[in-house]
């Protein structure tokens, strides 16, 4: 079949809108009808050349949300008609990963998604006979696209899809860094440093584990009234003196719980040294960019503190997005304030120039039909 996607040609570049060819599914796989699509870091990070795993052609995109179209052979897991959140942190249920309750890392299909394959290690997209490239497994910058059983998640169709494209990425990654990496607690005090959408998600879960204080930090005042709203009960400006007053804060020991959500490792030392004494955990859920490393004077973990990162917040997706989108659909989630721009997928490049100008939280694609 033909449908239109957004390629990256050539790193550095505006990405491409084009007619390209999608193979119907194999064994295993599953055609999606795109209704919504989020335009993340991650794509950017990727098109940018940045990443030092990146590769092109491609159709890149991965927060996206839509319909069952097909199945292929041997598809149990969803049917047409089924509303889906794509996953690109997949959940087989089956691996050493997926059958521990520690962690959400599931390596079923790991290694030729790395690469920019399904499975099989082919791809289903190309464009006059050559393939195209699949980004994350998802590939999502398209009006339909191809991927595993194991990387969509069955969502209530009640919920509108695009509000549901954001918790195949940012919003569940900060919501699940507090309430599965984290396991913040009832009354905990919790600082927050960056608040955009994995920020924003991270105050979020931190207020849904009843948390007791939830700090916000940021550089922008509009951030902050919005982590604000979803629950922050304290807001600072960030800068050189936020560690001291988080300890002026917490009688001199710090906060029980930091999470960091900018990619900065400033910021990320900020975030260990803010953590308590004796207890307080940091979890770091932005990406540094190639090369750069993290600095810790060891008499911060001598006295008790500890660092963990989180990919997707822990979060099992087939399993436990579907609980988030309920809990959005109970009014615990406030998801249609986070949406900032809605957009076509010929305003792709757009969505990267928001981005770029921290112009609102999630700019969303919204496909035609």
């Amino acid at each position: 079949m033909k449908t239109r996607a957004a390629v990256l040609e050539e790193f550095g570049k505006p990405l491409v809108v084009q007619e390209v060819d999608l193979e119907e599914p194999r064994a295993g796989e599953v055609l999606v009808r795109l209704v919504a699509c989020g335009v993340c870091h991650t794509d950017l990070y990727a098109a940018s050349g940045a990443d030092p795993t990146g590769y092109a052609p491609c159709v890149l995109g991965h927060e996206g949300a839509g319909v069952v179209e097909r199945v292929g052979p041997g598809v149990t897991l969803v049917e047409p008609g089924d509303h889906v959140v794509t996953l690109f942190a997949p959940e087989c249920g089956e691996c050493v990963h997926c059958r521990s309750p520690r962690t959400n890392r599931c390596v079923a299909i790991r290694d030729q998604q790395g690469l920019g394959y399904l499975p099989d290690g082919s791809t289903r997209f190309s464009r006059n006979g050559e393939p195209l490239r699949h980004f994350m497994g998802t590939s999502t910058f398209a009006e339909h696209t191809v991927m595993p059983e194991i990387a969509l998640a069955k969502v209530d169709p009640a919920a509108p899809l695009a509000g549901c494209a954001p918790f195949a990425c940012g919003l569940s990654t900060g919501i699940g860094a507090a309430l599965y990496t984290a396991r913040v607690e009832p009354g905990a005090t919790c600082a927050v440093f960056g608040c955009g959408l994995v920020g924003l998600g991270a105050v979020i879960g931190c207020r849904l584990a009843g948390a007791g204080r939830i700090i916000a930090v940021d550089l922008s005042d509009e951030r902050l009234e919005m982590a604000r709203h979803h629950g922050a009960t304290d807001t600072l400006t960030a800068g050189d003196g936020i560690v001291d007053w988080i300890r002026s804060e917490t009688d001199g020991f710090g906060v029980d719980f930091t999470f960091e959500a900018t990619g900065n490792v400033t910021v990320m030392r900020q975030a260990v040294e803010a953590a308590r004494e004796a207890w307080g955990l940091a979890t770091i859920a932005g990406v540094a960019g190639k090369g750069e490393t993290l600095d810790i004077v060891p008499r911060l973990l001598i006295t008790g503190r500890r660092v963990t990162g989180s990919s997707f917040g822990g979060v099992k997706g087939r399993t436990q997005v579907p609980q988030f989108v309920r809990r959005w659909l109970d009014g615990e989630i406030d998801v249609e304030s986070l949406i900032s721009h809605h957009l076509s997928l010929d305003e792709v490049n757009r969505g990267f120039d928001l981005m770029d100008a921290q112009d609102g939280i999630r700019s969303v694609i919204v496909f035609p039909g």
